[in-house]
Formats: C-alpha cells, sequence, structure tokens
C-alpha cells in the first residue's frame, strides 16, 4: 500500500505539472457494464489518440473505485489488487485497450470505477459504472396450519434467497387473479449483500381455492422463478349433513332404507323357522273318540304266518 502511495504522489505531480498533448489523448470507456454475481466483469477502456500521434507509448495506468486505487502501472511494474487484472493477460505499455477485469463479481464490486493513464502523448481520464445482479432461486412455499380445512384461516409462506437487487414475490391463484395486496413480504439483506425474500399471503375461512402460485420478480419488473402450492382436498373442522356432497347425500338414505328391508326379512325368516319347529313337537290330532292299534298275536308257527294272524282290534 505504500508503494502504491508514492505512485500516486509522482502521479499527482505529472499532472500538475501539465502536459502540452493533453489534448491528443482520450480515455473512452463503456457507460455502464452489468455484472452477473460469481462470474467475470469487464469493464471496457481503450486509449484514443488522434492522428498526430505516432506510436504512443503508455507510462501510467491507475484504476479507482471511490478513490481506492485497484491496479496501478507505472513503468513495468504492474500492482493489481487481488481479484483485479488488465482483461489482457500478454498486456504491456504499447497495449490501448486498458479495461479492468474483475474475476469474482460480488455485491461490493457495485459503483463508479474511473481509468487514468498517462502516455508520451497525453493525458486522460474515463469512468464507467458496474450495476450487479443476481438470479433468486425457486420459491418454497407451506402453510400454516399444515392441515387446511375449511373452517379454519390459513397463512401460505413463500420464501426464495440468493438474488440481487431487492426483488418482489407476488401471488396469484388458479385463475391467474392477483393476490398480492392481501400478502406481507419481508426483504433481509445477508452479509453477502443477496437478499432473501418472505412473503405471507393470509386466507380467510371459506376463501381456499385449489391452487395459488407465488411468482419472483427482479428489480427490473421481470419474472425470474415461480412455485405452486396445491390444497390437498380441505376437509370439515366437523361433519355434518350440509357439508356432504350430493352422492353422499343420495346415499345415505338408501343405506338406511336397505338396513331396514335387510332386517324385516331376517326377522321374517326367524318367524317361520319358529312356527315349523312348533308344529313338528305338538301332538298328533286326534281323528275320533276310538283307535284301532294292531294286535298280534304270534303262534309257533315260521315267520311267515306271523303276518296272517296279525289282527286289528278296536281299543
Amino acid at each position: 500500500m505504500a508503494s502504491i502511495g508514492i505512485l500516486l504522489f509522482f502521479t499527482a505531480i505529472y499532472i500538475r505539472t501539465g502536459n502540452t498533448n493533453a489534448g491528443f489523448v482520450n480515455v473512452k470507456c463503456q457507460a455502464e457494464k452489468v455484472g452477473q454475481y460469481g462470474q467475470q466483469s469487464l469493464l471496457q477502456c481503450v486509449v484514443e489518440t488522434t492522428q498526430d500521434v505516432v506510436n504512443p507509448e503508455i507510462r501510467v495506468v491507475t484504476w479507482k473505485k471511490e478513490g481506492r486505487p485497484l491496479l496501478v502501472f507505472h513503468g513495468e511494474k504492474n500492482k493489481p489488487q487481488p481479484g483485479y487484472s488488465f482483461a489482457e493477460p500478454s498486456w504491456n505499455k504499447r497495449n490501448m485497450n486498458v479495461s479492468l477485469l474483475i474475476t469474482n463479481t460480488a455485491v461490493e464490486h457495485e459503483g463508479v470505477y474511473k481509468c487514468t493513464v498517462m502516455t508520451d502523448s497525453g493525458d486522460g481520464e474515463g469512468s464507467t459504472s458496474l450495476k450487479v445482479t443476481a438470479k433468486y432461486n425457486k420459491p418454497t412455499i407451506h402453510s400454516n396450519p399444515e392441515k387446511i380445512t375449511l373452517n379454519t384461516d390459513v397463512t401460505l409462506m413463500c420464501n426464495s434467497d440468493g438474488g440481487y437487487p431487492k426483488g418482489q414475490l407476488r401471488w396469484f391463484d388458479e385463475h391467474n387473479t392477483e393476490w398480492t395486496k392481501s400478502s406481507e413480504m419481508e426483504a433481509k439483506q445477508t452479509e453477502s449483500g443477496l437478499f432473501n425474500l418472505c412473503s405471507k399471503l393470509s386466507l380467510l375461512k371459506g376463501s381456499i381455492f385449489t391452487k395459488y402460485t407465488c411468482k419472483v420478480f427482479n428489480a427490473s419488473g421481470d419474472k425470474e422463478e415461480e412455485a405452486t402450492f396445491e390444497v390437498q382436498n380441505p376437509t370439515p373442522d366437523h361433519y355434518t349433513g350440509e357439508e356432504l356432497g350430493p352422492a353422499s347425500k343420495i346415499f345415505a338414505p338408501v343405506v338406511v332404507i336397505g338396513s331396514l328391508i335387510v332386517g324385516l326379512l331376517l326377522a321374517l325368516l326367524i318367524y317361520r323357522r319358529r312356527s315349523q319347529q312348533a308344529r313338528r313337537h305338538s301332538t298328533t290330532p286326534l281323528m275320533s273318540d276310538h283307535r284301532e292299534l294292531p294286535i298280534c298275536d304270534y303262534d309257533d308257527g315260521d315267520h311267515q304266518e306271523r303276518d296272517k294272524t296279525c289282527q286289528v282290534s278296536p281299543v
């Protein structure tokens, strides 16, 4: 740092002494550069001279951001800060391309940069600005409570992080009707400078659709990512007849009537069985006051003659 300070001191002395050829040199820079977070960013600046200047030679190049030296070339010495370099690795004092390369773009790199060039034919200065952007990650959605019912209030929460600059979360239902006005969003910036977005959508009971979509929009108003939350068959807190569907309202009476018919059939079957059993155990009906019973007297003859001697006698 001390050597850079000495170099800047001599640079200031050189500027004060003036240069009669100052009007022959111009440092032309790209007005604005948009760099992606985590990638390389190129700040383009080139030295232009008039036709009167032949084979110019660069003596000093100084890149600064907010007064802080980032890259200094003096004579044959190139002293860049970590993460900064000339765009062309083989750059030398005859190369009029003095563009600055940022190897790993971060949010802190955003700002205005100035490039001062001193040549043997005059001096010049140019400036450029860097804007940093980072794409937001795909959002995630969860509900509170997790089990959604028809008779309770529900809060849907959408989260997305890793983006820059500050973006916005917007809500839409299944009919693409926007519900963002009913939500509250909070944006927190992390140590890296990136933003975490959180949005809460409050839903009153009875106002639940089948799907809700949370979309992430960047600072330019362009949609980057989205996620959809599907309500899985919201159930009632208390089961009542009014909450039954049309099919259930028809099916319930049919079941009751069918049960009654089956019960009656079973009762009739039991009654008939009992009646039949009662008849079997009852006494034989009387035919008259006298009954004729067979009285058989058997002689000592063979068995074939027994039936012949059997006579019916009145009782």
